[in-house]
């Protein structure tokens, strides 16, 4: 085959991959995650503070999740301040913070160790 030929063939197989990695990042609705990877991922990002005996501190639920780990939905963030909570760690949690998820961010509280969406 000659050179031309081969060479244009290259470089138009690298266009259209190029042409569809970048679709590829834009094809979700909402303004974080778009990728397809992420499209089913939710990520949480809050702010807690534990109150133990009538003293406060604040709770980072990152020190409770296994090592390499980084996404925290809505029902894991609940099955850590529920393990935290009943083995005494603290008596109540509250806080406030944010879901990210392909459909966009909505607000999320944390009332009495419970996540309210």
């Amino acid at each position: 085959m000659p050179a031309s030929v081969l060479s244009a063939a290259e470089l138009t197989v690298t266009l259209v991959l190029v042409v569809w990695m970048i679709t590829g990042f834009t094809r979700l609705p909402g303004r974080w995650l778009r990728w397809k990877m992420f499209c089913r991922a939710n990520f949480t990002i809050a702010t807690l503070t534990g109150t133990k005996d009538g003293q406060t501190e604040p709770v980072n639920v990152y020190q409770h999740l296994s090592p390499g780990s980084f996404i925290l939905g809505p029902p894991q963030l609940q099955a850590i301040l529920s393990y935290l909570t009943r083995n005494g760690y603290y008596d109540r949690i509250d806080g406030n913070g944010r879901l990210l998820n392909a459909d966009g961010e909505r607000s999320i509280e944390v009332r009495d160790s419970r996540v309210v969406l």
